[in-house]
């Protein structure tokens, strides 16, 4: 006999019996052996460089809030140094500068990388500083401050750390951004007024040469030793997260996705979106800035009024940055992005109802309404594009969505001007820029990060 089971099959007769279930060849057959389980994923504890206790995306927040802080008040030390020669080069031709170089910046970033372009941003600020204190006729801060200390700022600012930085980061992206941001407010309250010391005791001259040797002490050896590219660079994952190793003992790739095109991300819609929705903000954040202290000089108010006015705006930006990075990676960027354009909305309307009921109290609501609010759009900005286009040319789309931005806070402060010199006041500019922000919250909702991030945060829990 063979041990090969046979199969039963029903009686062919009626009323014949019919074998039992249990008799069919399945049941005759061995049973299948037990599969084993696959092991759990083995959790890799990522190394740090230089035996750092902690992620080194932090010395990357660091290292830009020292940039930030002098790189981007650098270009505000202009209106210190020769308030005589603004109307020769004002905020839209430098913003005009900026939109031209924000794609240029974020496409050598994205080929050289940050450890390469910040040294350089770092010399060339340096010698448009040294080449400033030398001019003589007005044509000359074309070359030197329009071109070196504003090119260098492009790099050194915003636009460079915006393009760069989110990539170190993806559940604590809003936060660390908010951090290295916070330094702007802090080189406010302390570049500037040393820079204006040194004009009132050794002349403009004497601060272009300090200045100069600032970001050369400062920013050029902080960036070359301790800026990266990408954090795969030195074998890490956003956040420090562990890298897994599988059964067959391979170590999960810590290299960055490749992530969209800049050709994907023109096609897509959250792109123009979002550069509709940063353009509206910069409109009226740079509209409101340039002409404040003169609305407010307008409305009444003396002249120490509006400086201290002007210097809370910026103390009150340091809590709002690092606040809506928190509150970015927590409510997400929508209604952080919200949160902020109703702080500028508010500022504009109380502006209104200053021309007609000037009051003191009024006037610090609409201030801190600005600062403490508006100032922290910033971070969503740099954080929600990161969400949707994340990838190795993102330095490149983030540069591009930049010239938006720059175009807004150009336009900004030259329309509000003009419908003032039209108007002779500034209440058809203000509800302009008021209806702005409306549209930008739309923008922002319809662009939808926050799809983006649900797979990240899921994974996160």
């Amino acid at each position: 006999m063979t041990n090969t089971p046979v199969r039963f099959y029903p009686p062919s007769k009626p009323g014949a019996r019919a074998l039992p279930h249990a008799h069919t060849v399945e049941a005759l057959a061995p049973p299948a052996p037990q599969r084993t389980p696959e092991p759990a994923p083995i959790q890799s504890a990522p190394r740090q460089p230089f035996g750092l206790p902690f992620y080194y995306g932090w010395m990357i927040v660091a290292c830009s809030f020292a940039t930030l802080a002098i790189g981007v008040n650098a270009r505000t030390v202009f209106s210190l140094l020769l308030p005589e020669m603004i109307a020769e080069f004002g905020w839209s031709r430098a913003e005009t500068v900026a939109a031209i170089l924000g794609p240029i910046t974020g496409a050598m970033l994205t080929r050289f990388g940050a450890r390469a372009l910040m040294p350089i941003g770092s010399v060339m600020m340096a010698a448009g500083f040294v080449a400033t204190a030398y001019v003589s006729e007005s044509w000359m801060l074309y070359p030197t401050f329009g071109v070196l200390v504003i090119g260098a700022s492009t790099v050194l600012g915003y636009i460079g750390h915006a393009a760069t930085l989110p990539l170190w980061f993806q559940r604590r992206r809003g936060l660390a951004v908010g951090l290295a941001f916070s330094g702007v407010g802090i080189g406010a309250v302390t570049v500037l007024p040393l820079v204006t010391s040194i004009i009132g005791a050794d002349g403009w001259r004497d601060a272009c040469w300090a200045v100069a040797i600032m970001v050369l002490v400062l920013l050029l050896p902080l960036n070359l030793i301790v800026q990266r590219r990408r954090p795969s660079d030195l074998g890490l994952l956003p956040d420090g997260d562990a890298r897994t190793t599988d059964a067959d003992g391979n170590l999960q790739s810590a290299e960055q996705p490749i992530g969209p095109t800049l050709g994907d991300a023109l096609r897509h819609p959250s792109f123009w979106l979002i550069a509709l929705a940063a353009f509206c903000i910069l409109w009226m954040w740079y509209g409101m800035q340039v002409h404040q202290t003169q609305f407010l000089l307008e409305t009444g108010f003396s002249a120490a009024t509006a400086s201290q006015a002007l210097a809370l705006v910026s103390a009150a930006g340091v809590i709002s940055q690092i606040t809506a990075g928190w509150l970015a990676d927590k409510i997400g960027r929508e209604s952080t992005w919200t949160i902020g354009c109703l702080g500028f909305i508010a500022c504009f309307g109380i502006s209104i109802l200053l021309r007609q009921a000037p009051s003191e109290w009024l006037m610090w609501t609409m201030v801190l309404a600005q600062g403490l609010l508006g100032y922290g759009l910033t971070v969503v900005f740099a954080s929600a594009p990161a969400d949707l286009f994340n990838g190795r040319q993102f330095s490149t789309i983030f540069g591009c969505l930049s010239v938006a931005a720059s175009l807004g806070g150009g336009a900004g402060p030259f329309f509000t001007g003009l419908l003032f010199d039209i108007d002779g006041n500034y209440d058809r500019a203000f509800m302009l820029a008021l209806s702005l922000g409306c549209i930008s919250i739309v923008a922002m909702w319809l662009a939808a990060p926050r799809r983006a991030r649900r797979p990240n945060n899921s994974m996160a829990a």
